[in-house]
């Protein structure tokens, strides 16, 4: 294209150093560059005081998986940690979830709410055990003895390393629970295509426990004390729907074992996990009662499922027919609702990395959804605790959550090969509340410290604000389209820092009372946020002296393959130009000042609270840099393709 004889291409770099320019005028109106480095000082007291009463601690489950030959009833936990997550989360009205203690049982006290989690308060009307050295070796011993049911909390934090350990764990749950009535257990096996890879381990393990199982019943069967069998099992998968794998309940131990090989994929990428919940009390809550049987649900998933909306018309049908529900599960993702795992193209082999649900943690996102470009679908940082639906479920229904903290090698993304679990005791300060999501919404609000802190997520979430998504890929290598393309973003960043700027300054509206905030929680949140908006402001000046140094520049790249830019983050800030200090009346003096400054900021987070994924995050960004510059890359062309993106699937 020409104007007046001359290439259009030719105006284009003037032009947009004129845009350039005035628009760092509004970026100098907006940009009060802070002087004291030094972030305030806050004053920290212990959380851990008469009030507040800790929640459950997660238990590391680990034991001897070879198979039983006696219907004894054992102990399965080790040495408690955390790594789960509790119920009351220092909630201002002390909102408290039970303690609980190793595997499932103890003693049997009169008139006495006995409450299963692993951690050192297990309360009821007449007694409470402040520590766990409280308890005398007898009472330990006797954590094997047949309990009963009495009154249980569900425990939502039994870590297990592999499904073999998780499993076997479950297989005493269900012995105790036969040694007082016979029992219906229906597994629900997440049919959906990212549990694939599970399950020859799974269908291994599955073997083992309905051997020791059913031996188990054997010896019930022998003692004469029930007509019908001990244990019936019903095997399903779900996905969009609830596929019934064996056609009812069956003590047949062969159609029981077979019945896991025989689940297919469901291709929807869309998993109904509480409608599935839901509709098998439907269907076994009634007939289950009417047998004088327990009805138990096992849950086989990774994901947190997409219909969290019926959460609590499951919980308070699991209550009515006291149906505990068990879970073997994935951590959620820190502070976000979804994750990406590897897709392969069978026809291409080209990778592509669809999301899954797996989050959050809380009931509603307590940290930013932002990352300072776009939101933050490629992160795969581990909470440390379980997803918040799962976990309250379990809670409610007095199951217990089993936390598979292994490695997981699928997942993509921004702090995907880092620990997937935290300092136990650290984490015990921690622990999301799960009450449910109105009652959470009531407390929250009315702490102005926490709403003003919700309303800054809010404001910066691209799921609401999609013009705070900013290109890191794709930037256009010829010249002329790079201008074009990266003008939309000049403007979306200059939007973007004036919503930070507005965030710092809300924030500090309410930094003093972040001393008066009991839960460490959200005092975690709150410093991490304040952090972040210091240091994304930095990272998004620095993309607009980039723009505007690669068009005067004329960048060419490093390799003749590559076919398109991308943004890199880098540890040296780039210099501004002489014209773009003219312009803006910031120098590079001032740059590491404000760098400084959010540096010392996410310091404060990994003094704070260390151990934990709020310290874990602040070093990633810490490690990540703060200066931004252009750098080539070649992306295939068939990712392009119509054909090849039609089979992607959009969730697994």
């Amino acid at each position: 294209m020409q104007f007046r004889g001359v290439p259009l291409s030719k105006y284009v770099p003037a032009a947009l150093s004129v845009v350039v320019h005035v628009a760092f005028l509004c970026v100098a109106a907006a940009w009060t560059m802070a002087i004291d480095v030094a972030p305030e000082s806050i004053a920290v007291e212990s959380v851990f005081d008469a009030e507040r009463v800790q929640e459950e601690f997660s238990q590391a489950v680990a034991m001897d998986t070879s198979i039983s030959s006696t219907l004894s009833v054992t102990t399965g936990g080790g040495s408690g940690g955390g790594g789960g997550g509790g119920g009351g989360g220092g909630s201002p009205d002390g909102a408290i979830a039970g303690a609980s203690l190793g595997a499932s049982s103890g003693t049997s006290v009169p008139g006495v709410k006995v409450q299963r989690a692993v951690g050192n308060v297990v309360s009821g009307p007449r007694m409470r055990i402040s520590s766990i050295g409280d308890l005398q070796s007898e009472g330990l011993q006797s954590l094997g003895m047949d309990l009963g049911e009495g009154e249980v909390s569900g425990e939502i934090g039994a870590r297990a390393e592999n499904y073999g350990v998780a499993m076997h764990r479950l297989t005493q749950e269900i012995i105790r629970m036969m040694r007082e009535q016979p029992v219906i257990a229906v597994w629900l096996f997440d049919g959906t295509l990212s549990l694939r890879d599970d399950r020859a381990e799974i269908s291994d393990n599955f073997n083992k426990i309905y051997e020791e199982l059913n031996i188990a019943g054997q010896q019930a069967d022998q003692r004469g004390r029930d007509k019908q069998a001990p244990l019936d099992t019903m095997v399903c998968s779900f996905g969009s729907e609830v596929r019934k794998i064996t056609s009812k309940p069956t003590s047949d131990l062969k159609e029981i074992q077979s019945a896991i090989g025989r689940i297919d994929d469901d291709n929807s990428g869309v998993e109904r996990l509480y409608a599935a919940i839901s509709g098998v009390i439907d269907d076994f809550g009634v007939p289950a009662q009417r047998s004088h049987r327990k009805l138990v649900i096992i849950v086989v998933t990774d994901e947190s499922g997409d219909d969290e909306e019926l959460l609590e018309e499951v919980v308070e049908k699991s209550r009515q027919y006291k149906a505990p529900v068990y879970l073997l599960a994935r951590e959620a993702i820190f502070g976000y609702r979804y994750a990406r795992q590897l897709w392969i193209d069978p026809e291409t082999q080209l990778h592509f990395w669809p999301r899954i649900s797996r989050g959050p943690e809380s009931a509603f996102a307590e940290c930013l959804q932002y990352d300072g470009f776009h939101d933050r679908s490629w992160e795969a940082t581990s909470s440390g605790f379980g997803p918040y639906s799962q976990i309250r479920l379990v809670k409610e229904s007095g199951g217990i959550f089993f936390q598979l903290s292994r490695d997981e090698t699928e997942l993509i993304g921004w702090g995907a090969r880092t620990p997937r679990k935290f300092d136990d005791i650290a984490m015990k300060e921690y622990e999301p509340l799960l009450v449910d999501r109105r009652e959470y919404v009531r407390q929250r609000d009315a702490s102005p410290f926490r709403k003003t802190l919700w309303e800054v997520v809010a404001t910066l979430n691209p799921e609401n604000d999609p013009d705070l998504s900013l290109a890191r890929h794709g930037y256009p290598m010829d010249k002329a389209a790079f201008v074009e393309f990266a003008r939309g973003q000049f403007e979306r960043t200059l939007r973007a820092m004036h919503l930070l700027k507005e965030a710092v300054d809300r924030l500090e509206t309410v930094k003093e009372q972040r001393e008066q905030e009991r839960d460490q929680r959200w005092r975690a949140a709150f410093d991490l946020a304040y952090a972040q908006c210091l240091a994304y402001r930095v990272r998004l000046f620095q993309l607009l002296l980039a723009i505007d140094r690669h068009v005067v520049v004329d960048e060419k790249p490093a390799r003749p393959i590559s076919n398109h830019w991308d943004v890199a983050h880098v540890q040296e800030l780039l210099e501004p130009s002489e014209q773009q200090i003219k312009a803006t009346k910031v120098d590079l003096a001032e740059l590491e000042s404000e760098r400084e400054r959010a540096a010392a900021a996410y310091q404060f987070v990994i003094d704070t609270h260390p151990s934990t994924p709020w310290a874990l995050r602040a070093q990633m960004e810490m490690a990540g840099g703060f200066g931004v510059k252009f750098v080539d890359d070649f992306e295939d062309p068939r990712y392009g393709d119509a054909n090849v993106r039609s089979r992607v699937p959009e969730q697994l």
